[in-house]
């Protein structure tokens, strides 16, 4: 078996940390290739170090002393350098960046440089060789990741070596200059890695031992999820639930490769499995429950609707000439109803308004905002009757009056949208019916 593992910032913020990493990876031989990203914070209140670069890169293109910060991030390596007796001197790297930051040569390749030398620490540490991103990820002229032929240089690379540490975050942008993924990419590289080395596991470690079933911050101590499938874990991510960054999901689904998100301050935790598919059933209804605030709802109404041909284009057309994206379309004979973005949606309303009644001349449009929307998610939905009816009692028994309910063709998640003000209260509510009384 082979094994591909990723570690987030928090798991290698210094050199304790940097320990723990070592100590997991050299327990098992199967973990071949190493993905880390950038020193996190070590504490509450500290700085990730790649905002500390971010932070410098901003007073250089002013040309503004950045010393200060500079020093900070030596410091932050140094520590790590000392903890771990290592040999190895990053004091070449540190004049290249600092000459690079005078020379102004972008954030992207600021932003870079907190994995960048993680990785040549971490290689140093465990005896891997050290493979610069920048050499084996591509992205095109576009700025989107060029997966083929990323995949293809990564793994004729990674095929000639036994163990390797790749950094995460950044690739060659099509232009020959760094370019990174949005925050968070490390988990894109490792999962290029381990479709790049056909892995048989993607072990992605971070500070918790894998996904719960709902927010932490809401619901007091819930029950963790221990099998997820892709398809549910990508409608989770798209309502707010971030353990993983969503995009990372793509590489390893098109591999059938299953994720494993393990907590590196308890290595022994079992934490969440995400898979293609899984015959193995939840203990409950539902995997998850997920939402966000902040939605308007354009209710649009018209006689007679439901025979007109082309009337919904006409309508998903005003949004789309103010370039705005909507995330939601129930619809009725002679209503339907488009959910968006109410920070990106109110300064377009007007426009959107006067272009819906030219395009569609319906007979009454009507907004209403500070909504918030709730997926309940669960491959166990589909085969259990009354779901829907559940969610019902239990938000009428919270007294929550439901704006909007959606459910897919795949009857794999229900959205609900409620009051912002009503939004915790709901997912309270959603959790305590299908995970504490079951009922």
């Amino acid at each position: 078996m082979l094994k591909v593992v990723k570690f987030g910032g928090s798991s290698l913020a210094d050199s304790a940390q940097f320990t723990k990493v070592g100590n997991i990876i050299k327990s098992d031989a199967r973990r071949k290739f190493v993905v880390p990203s950038a020193p996190g914070k070590r504490y509450k209140g500290d700085t990730k170090v790649t905002d500390l670069l971010y932070a410098c890169y901003a007073k250089a293109e002013k040309n503004s002393d950045f010393s200060s910060e500079f020093s900070q991030i030596k410091a932050r390596y140094n520590e790590i350098i000392k903890g771990l007796s290592l040999t190895v001197s990053l004091d070449d790297e540190f004049a290249e960046i600092e000459k690079n930051f005078k020379a102004h040569v972008g954030s992207d390749y600021a932003a870079s440089r907190g994995e960048y030398l993680n990785g040549i620490l971490m290689a140093a540490f465990l005896g891997f060789e050290f493979i610069d991103a920048r050499t084996v990820i591509f992205f095109n002229e576009h700025g989107e990741l060029d997966a083929e032929k990323t995949n293809e240089i990564l793994g004729k690379k990674l095929a000639e070596t036994e163990n390797a540490v790749v950094p995460g975050f950044y690739g060659c942008g099509a232009d020959g200059n760094i370019k990174t993924f949005s925050r968070g990419g490390s988990d894109i590289t490792g999962s290029l890695v381990a479709r790049a080395v056909h892995a048989d596991v993607y072990e992605n470690w971070t500070d918790v031992s894998g996904f719960l079933i709902a927010d932490p911050r809401i619901v007091d101590d819930p029950a963790p999820i221990d099998t997820i499938t892709y398809r549910e874990l990508r409608e989770l991510s798209y309502m707010g639930a971030s353990v993983l960054h969503e995009d990372a999901i793509f590489p390893v689904r098109k591999e059938g490769i299953p994720v494993n998100i393990r907590n590196t301050n308890h290595p022994d935790d079992p934490g969440t499995w995400i898979v293609e598919s899984t015959g193995k059933k939840s203990p409950f209804v539902i995997t998850g429950i997920a939402g966000k605030k902040g939605f308007c709802s354009i209710n649009v109404d018209k006689d007679m609707m439901n025979s007109e041909v082309g009337f919904g284009r006409k309508v998903l057309q005003a949004f789309e000439e103010s370039n705005l994206s909507f995330e939601h379309m129930p619809s009725g004979i002679d209503t339907m109803t488009v959910f968006v973005d109410q920070k990106a949606f109110i300064p377009h309303e007007q426009h959107v308004i006067s272009t819906i009644h030219k395009l569609a001349n319906p007979d009454t449009i009507d907004i209403e905002s500070d909504l918030a929307l709730i997926a309940v998610v669960g491959r166990g939905m589909k085969s259990m009757t009354g779901t829907a009816g559940r969610i019902f009692s239990a938000l009428a028994h919270a007294r929550i009056n439901i704006r909007m309910i959606d459910q897919g063709s795949s009857e794999l998640n229900i959205i609900i949208g409620v009051a912002n003000a009503d939004f915790e209260k709901a997912i309270s509510a959603i959790y305590n019916i299908f995970v504490i009384t079951q009922i």
